[in-house]
């Protein structure tokens, strides 16, 4: 067991961070002014770079190399903001890794390279008005009609909806009860058929676009079929690896916490010495280290120890439940250690603490993950419709 990056990872993530905080700092002090999310030209800076194929194969444009090389390069970006991290979140552990795994040669051929280049971005719409938690509920429906699919229902909730240049539709494909009808296909952002409602107005995630989805008899291929009916534990093995994302961004927002409430504790002067000096302030500040440094060694075991190329349940669901309480109680304690300033916003901490909070709701809620654990333990699965 090593605990020690490789000389190539750390070049990878010093790029990352490099380029991060160079170039991206005023862009994320724009998008969390405006909420409009990441440009274009801004991803394809970041395809340049590599920065959307880190763990995408070389065949279809990516560096080839591994889930853990991309969360290490997801984490230098959302330290700086989430709205300038989420084109790589959607690039390497988003629906795209699904298709890549699942699709059809027809699809991967078409998507993979345009994604590592910044021409394509891929989201995941799941919930539905009555379908969030208990997703085996769902009821848009993907029908196979000869050589189409014919997709009908409403999606909610979708990160990028209305934004994305395509979309993995979790649909109802066959008659079978719960999970076993439940399938995925491919739909393009601009597909005949799809509309969008109006945005949704969120208390944090400035420039990630949220909005309702309506697909009225839209039409798209076969070969855009990604999980058949019945695959929908397929589906479930690839979202493992969206929690290990998804406990990145909160580990990437609690490091930049960290960071800036040191440095501010550090400078800092009351009652004639620094906020540091005092004992109340050590053990908050140690408190934040502590679940930080946890929450990244459990990410990077449900990544490393990742079986038929996903994470585990248990342990991507341990990393994601862990990640989502310690980010709010992170970001909370530097808002209180930076008193005023960090409540302004003139200061990110408020940005920070904004933020930590949709993590835990998104991607399968706190609770949820919690069940999982249990159920990994006692080595069955619980109903909860009894």
């Amino acid at each position: 067991m090593d605990f020690e990056l490789t000389a190539d990872q750390k070049e990878l993530r010093e790029a990352a961070r490099t380029f991060a905080r160079e170039q991206m700092a005023p862009v994320a002090r724009e998008i969390e002014a405006t909420s409009e999310p990441l440009s274009r030209e801004w991803k394809h800076k970041y395809g340049e770079m590599g920065f959307l194929g880190v763990n995408l194969p070389k065949e279809y444009g990516g560096l080839g190399l591994s889930d853990l090389d991309a969360l290490l390069v997801l984490e230098q970006f959302v330290q700086v903001h989430p709205g300038v991290a989420f084109p790589i979140f959607e690039a390497s552990v988003g629906p795209i890794k699904a298709i890549e795994k699942f699709g059809t040669d027809s699809l991967k051929k078409d998507l993979l390279p345009r994604v590592a280049t910044g021409d394509a971005v891929v989201a995941v719409a799941m919930s539905e008005p009555e379908a969030g938690t208990a997703l085996t509920d769902l009821k848009t429906r993907a029908e196979i009609k000869g050589d189409k699919v014919v997709v009908t229902g409403t999606k909610r909730w979708c990160s990028g909806g209305g934004k994305a240049d395509g979309y993995l539709v979790y649909s109802r494909m066959g008659d079978g009860a719960g999970a076993k009808g439940i399938g995925a296909v491919y739909v393009p952002g601009d597909a005949q058929g799809l509309t969008f409602g109006k945005r949704e107005q969120l208390m944090g995630f400035r420039g990630i676009y949220s909005a309702d989805m309506f697909f009225d008899k839209v039409e798209v291929p076969l070969d855009h079929v990604v999980v058949p009916e019945g695959g929908f534990p397929k589906l479930m093995q690839a979202f493992d690896l969206e929690r290990c994302g998804n406990s990145t961004m909160c580990l990437g927002i609690a490091q930049a916490a960290l960071d800036e409430a040191l440095a501010y504790v550090k400078e800092r002067t009351q009652f004639g010495k620094p906020l540091i000096e005092f004992q109340a302030v050590q053990m908050k500040i140690a408190e934040m280290a502590m679940q930080v440094d946890a929450a990244r060694l459990l990410i990077w075991r449900a990544v490393t120890q990742a079986e038929h190329g996903f994470p585990s349940i248990a342990n991507s669901s341990i990393a994601k439940c862990f990640s989502n309480e310690m980010v709010r109680d992170v970001t909370g304690k530097a808002m209180q250690l930076m008193g005023g300033y960090g409540y302004s916003k003139e200061y990110p901490a408020e940005q920070r603490f904004r933020d930590a909070w949709g993590w835990g709701i998104a991607g399968g809620a706190i609770d949820i993950q919690k069940v999982n654990i249990a159920a990994a333990l006692a080595g069955k699965r619980f109903d909860q419709r009894r």
